[in-house]
């Protein structure tokens, strides 16, 4: 796990929830990674592309943890740039990687795996009620391909998570972490 250290940034507020994440997904030994909204970085003289640490880098990390399981990463995002971006970010772990330029809705509709890591973050959080029906309709059609000893992890509480959070919790989820910006949500404890 030391690989993890180097996403320990300053700027990296999400950090200690995507730890917590990755340590209970090595301990239960999660191979199949689903994320909507991909990891877009931002852009800096033009050309030059960095990471955006705000936003947490959640693709880069679920990425380097992909291979690290010897494990996939499914990411789904809207904007082909932001996939571009994601995809230049993570060349070094593009076997563990699969991006897709979809609607997150449909992605996870269509997506025929058992999922072990499940990460809601696609949707801007500025308009809230919209942004949170969009996380719920994803929760919506992730939650009967969840393994049973799957973990949730939302992003933008508050922006996002209105309905989501307690749709998870009746449907048997627990909060196991949370932060300003996170839930972190399981079956299993």
């Amino acid at each position: 796990m030391i690989f993890l250290e180097k996403y320990n940034h300053i700027k990296n507020i999400r950090f200690p929830l995507f730890k917590k994440t990755i340590e209970i997904s090595i301990k239960r030994k999660h191979k199949v990674i689903v994320e909507t909204g991909t990891s877009r970085g931002k852009k800096k003289f033009f050309f030059f592309k960095k990471f955006n640490w705000k936003d947490g880098m959640s693709t880069i990390i679920f990425s380097e943890y992909a291979k690290f399981a010897n494990g996939k990463l499914h990411s789904c995002d809207l904007s082909k740039e932001n996939i571009k971006n994601a995809t230049d970010f993570t060349k070094e772990f593009s076997n563990n990687v699969q991006f897709y330029v979809e609607d997150s809705v449909v992605f996870l509709k269509n997506f025929n795996q058992k999922i072990d890591l499940l990460y809601l973050d696609s949707f801007d959080g500025h308009n809230v009620e919209l942004a949170s029906k969009h996380q719920l309709k994803e929760a919506e059609m992730a939650i009967n391909k969840l393994n049973d000893d799957a973990i949730v992890l939302l992003d933008d509480k508050g922006a996002k998570t209105l309905y989501s959070t307690d749709y998870f919790i009746k449907n048997g989820f627990k909060i196991l972490a949370e932060s300003n910006n996170q839930l972190l949500l399981s079956k299993s404890l």
